[in-house]
């Protein structure tokens, strides 16, 4: 179900832009309430300076007019309107005056004819009760106002600014805003959309050489240098992968040729072995003795396929259940014991030095490893010569071949053990590289080794299976040296 939803699922380019989308659209909103809110701040702070300034103008009045008056009639309050509109701001503003009595009374209005657009339920009471000395809202007659209402002795006074040209104002912004701001919203997505295409544009360059792949065409990569700079990360990691599958591709492919190229030889003596026997009679001596030469042959071809398994086996890194400590002081001990029996025809002997940790692995794979390290140097010795056997303690910040892949602890130590033996015949290091190369024999005349040219690439392969590296040096030509280091358990 979860895979079903994966693949229903927008794709980058589309998940990216509307992504894109919301987070204009959102900016787009904030910035449009942040105006709005600015504009119907600035009015209502514009609006509530023309009131607080038309009630102190009318106040004032209010106290100078009843300094020599005491009874309020209707003439007194005409006459206190016709005085404040001495000012011109009054008619400029086009304010609305009501003055009453301390009942609520009304006794003028300024303009006269706007004391009849009040509305039946209209008290200058009740609105004093409910904003005494403060700026309210109000509507009438369909007309939006900002009022205050006065006090003064016996006197109320109710100022009225007409806020509908704000109003109509604020629509109007409003609508022209909201259009500039789609405007934009648009344009910014439109370019957001292209630039996100733009920019994933060249993902196709790799989508078409991922698709031409193919056996022939392994060798085929992409111009770093025409990516983006977002994308040369990626464009690496491409062209490194396809460096590995073409290496392990064509030494997979070798490594089949020299199957084919070592079985059928054996094979094809055995066929042509039996074929001879059988054109005719023989005795059965005869019989025996080629009995003998095909066991022999198929013993090596029984050597051979056990290695390739071997190999087959330690491509991969070993599981938890295999890895155990391994004393290998006692291992090579045992190996030194059974191997110097061989070493005595031809007058070689051992010698072990160094402190042989415990170390991680299988000791299966590690008996084999040593076991290939010292018949090989038994076989390719010079007579009369010693083979030394070392180990010597390493940590991560002094081991010079370390892993690449391995990311320790800087407190990791690993053992280092070395054999070297002299050689009888000269050797050079581009030589001795070589022979790790499976079926690789560098010395094919030589009768008193017949092995299948894998013994060190066997080697190799357990060493990398543990996490480890073997490695091989040539000193003055004739002094053969491999070293195989291993991680010391805790």
């Amino acid at each position: 179900m979860r895979d079903k939803f994966k693949n229903r699922r927008w794709p980058l380019l589309w998940r990216t832009v509307f992504l894109l989308t919301i987070f204009v659209v959102i900016s787009q909103v904030v910035i449009y309430i942040w105006v709005q809110r600015s504009v119907n701040e600035h009015f209502e702070q514009m609006d509530s300076e023309i009131i607080t300034h038309a009630a102190f103008n009318l106040r004032k009045r209010m106290v100078n007019f009843n300094d020599h008056i005491e009874p309020f009639t209707v003439s007194k309050s005409q006459a206190l309107i016709d005085a404040n509109h001495l000012h011109s701001s009054w008619l400029d503003y086009d304010l609305k005056t009501l003055i009453s009595d301390k009942n609520g009374n009304l006794l003028s209005s300024d303009p006269s004819n706007f004391i009849n657009d009040l509305p039946a339920d209209f008290s200058l009471l009740q609105l004093l009760q409910d904003y005494r000395d403060q700026q309210f809202m109000i509507k009438i007659n369909n007309r939006h106002y900002r009022a205050i209402i006065i006090t003064h002795q016996e006197v109320l006074a109710f100022i009225a600014l007409p806020i509908d040209v704000h109003h109509q104002y604020l629509i109007q912004f409003n609508r022209q805003l909201s259009l500039i701001l789609i405007a934009i919203t648009l344009l910014l997505v439109s370019v957001a959309a292209l630039s996100v295409h733009w920019g994933f544009a060249p993902l196709a360059t790799i989508v078409q050489k991922m698709k031409g792949i193919n056996l022939q065409r392994l060798d085929e990569r992409i111009v770093v240098g025409d990516m983006p700079l977002e994308l040369r990360p990626l464009t690496e990691s491409y062209n490194s992968m396809m460096v590995k599958l073409e290496s392990n591709f064509e030494s997979l492919s070798r490594f089949s040729d020299n199957i084919a190229h070592e079985l059928r030889t054996p094979i094809a003596t055995l066929s042509t072995q039996t074929q001879v026997m059988l054109t005719k009679p023989r005795e059965s001596d005869e019989y025996i003795e080629q009995l003998h030469h095909q066991h022999d042959t198929l013993k090596q071809l029984s050597t051979m396929i056990n290695d390739m398994l071997l190999l087959a086996k330690t491509q991969k890194e070993l599981s938890d259940s295999q890895i155990s400590h391994v004393d290998i002081e006692s291992l090579i001990t045992k190996l030194i014991d059974y191997y110097e029996m061989i070493a005595e025809d031809r007058e070689i002997i051992f010698e072990k030095s160094g402190d042989f940790k415990t170390v991680l692995g299988d000791k299966g794979l590690l008996q084999r490893l040593f076991a290939n390290l010292m018949s090989n140097a038994i076989y390719y010795a010079a007579s009369n010569s010693t083979i030394m056997i070392s180990a010597t303690v390493l940590t991560s910040s002094t081991s010079l071949n370390a892993p690449k892949d391995d990311i320790q602890s800087p407190e990791q130590l690993w053992l280092r053990i070395t054999m070297t033996n002299r050689l009888d015949k000269p050797l050079n290091q581009i030589e001795a590289d070589k022979l790790f190369e499976r079926f690789y024999r560098h010395d094919k005349t030589n009768t008193m080794h017949s092995g299948t040219g894998l013994g060190l690439s066997i080697v190799q392969a357990i060493a990398n299976a543990h996490n480890g590296k073997v490695s091989i040096t040539i000193k003055d030509e004739c002094l053969f040296e491999v070293a195989v280091k291993l991680l010391i358990a805790r």
